[in-house]
């Protein structure tokens, strides 16, 4: 029996799964590649430098063993012109900006021809920014992915800009991104989101709108606790993606002087891709060590003390919680930074907001080693139980599944009151599942 075809339009080509939202969508198109037969058309980005015609290769072999995979590049960010005329356009149209910095020729040109050739049963859109193509799909049932509610998101960063022009061109582009939202998501089948508090936050925005909650996952098998150095502090985030970049002079300017008044000369290593800007002048000037890119971020996660998490801006929910505690770190977060996890303060993480509560909580765990054994242990417990992709799977297959029921075998049912994933166990995820840092 043949499987269900499955049409998945993503924003990044999901290989290695080495940032966020990379780590989520290669997870999910593994685990939908076991229902469904599906063909996925991806953009792929420079993240720094240019992507060379091998590297593209690679990456789309090994993702061909999941899916018929093709790959665009995203041309604002090829061409300096292309994103200068990308937001005059979103100004002068009153779009939102991503709806012409993912606007693609041969994209619309490449999904025209597959939809003339074959019929697809369900359609998965990776990001509310790909809003573009959704009218050229056709009648089959739509899935839209949030991986974070981005008009939130755009308003929270708005907050946190210093510079008037930018916070007021930040705050439009909310706008504007709330208005793509209420215009695309009601006609999406079904909406997906990675958190209750997103999900709250969905339907505000888009009032009856059908969703659910798939959370983020963590490879569990690959993720573990072992023995390292247990010494200093640790963050894992590319600084290219301007909240890791806030949390980052947040925790310069703020946190680490009380640190270090407190504690003594203290080992912090920021991992994660860099700008030279950013090493010279927290790198050099403070004594942080920036890593750059690593293929693997568990041997520094390993040796760590503390996993600090001093985030101030961003949505859905964040990875490098779920990798700290599935290896049984001691996590110390700001309630943004945690936000829409099974976070319990000082059951799992120590939560704080404040510059000198979180620098004393670092400290805590610093010197507290039963602390920092609990807080790990409990950690690893939270992701056993409700975190790991293979528990995530077999209740996201249904949401799926269920999409190509007539609504009277559904009784009567829409996407909005199907339920959200619950745990269930099925399988292992590949060893190419485990990650550098972005």
């Amino acid at each position: 029996m043949s499987l269900p075809r499955l049409l998945f339009l993503c924003q990044t080509v999901p290989y290695p799964p080495d940032s966020g939202v990379a780590i989520r969508t290669f997870h999910v198109l593994r685990l939908l590649a076991r229902r469904f037969d599906v063909t996925a058309l991806c953009f792929y980005r420079r993240k720094g430098g240019a992507v060379s015609q091998h590297d593209l290769a690679q990456r789309l072999e090994a993702l061909r063993s999941l899916a018929a995979v093709e790959a665009f590049p995203v041309p604002q960010e090829h061409s300096a012109w292309r994103l200068a005329w990308d937001h005059l356009r979103s100004v002068a149209r009153q779009r939102a900006h991503t709806t012409f910095a993912f606007d693609s020729g041969a994209v619309r040109a490449r999904l025209a021809q597959l939809l003339g050739e074959r019929r697809f049963d369900v359609i998965h859109v990776d990001s509310i920014a790909l809003a573009r193509y959704l009218p050229l799909v056709g009648e089959a049932p739509m899935v839209c992915v949030h991986h974070n509610v981005e008009s939130l998101l755009l308003e929270r960063r708005a907050s946190m800009e210093r510079v008037r022009w930018r916070r007021a061109y930040l705050r439009h582009q909310a706008r504007l991104m709330e208005r793509e939202e209420r215009r695309w998501c009601r006609r999406c089948a079904l909406n997906i989101v990675v958190s209750e508090s997103d999900a709250s936050e969905l339907r505000r925005v888009v009032p009856g709108v059908n969703c659910a909650v798939v959370p983020n996952g963590v490879d569990i098998d690959a993720f573990r606790p072992g023995v390292g150095r247990d010494h200093g502090l640790v963050f894992v985030g590319e600084l290219t993606w301007f909240p890791n970049l806030d949390g980052l002079q947040f925790f310069h300017d703020e946190i680490l002087p009380r640190v270090r008044a407190l504690h003594g000369e203290t080992t912090v290593r920021w991992v994660g891709r860099v700008s030279d800007d950013a090493r010279r002048r927290y790198g050099d000037r403070a004594a942080i060590q920036l890593t750059g890119y690593v293929p693997d971020v568990r041997p520094y996660v390993r040796d760590a003390a503390c996993y600090v998490v001093p985030l101030r801006v961003g949505g859905g929910t964040r990875l490098k919680i779920l990798d700290a505690w599935a290896m049984g770190k001691a996590v110390v977060s700001t309630s943004i930074g945690c936000e829409g996890l099974a976070a319990r303060d000082g059951h799992n993480i120590l939560v704080r907001d404040d510059p000198d509560a979180f620098a004393r909580a670092v400290c805590d765990v610093l010197r507290d080693e039963p602390l920092r054994r609990r807080l790990g242990a409990e950690g690893r417990a939270t992701v056993e139980r409700l975190y790991g992709w293979e528990r995530i799977g077999e209740p996201m297959w249904e949401l799926y599944l269920s999409l190509l029921r007539p609504a009277e075998h559904r009784g009567g049912r829409g996407p909005d009151r199907l339920p959200s994933v619950a745990s269930s166990q099925h399988g292992r995820a590949p060893a190419s599942s485990v990650r550098g840092s972005g």
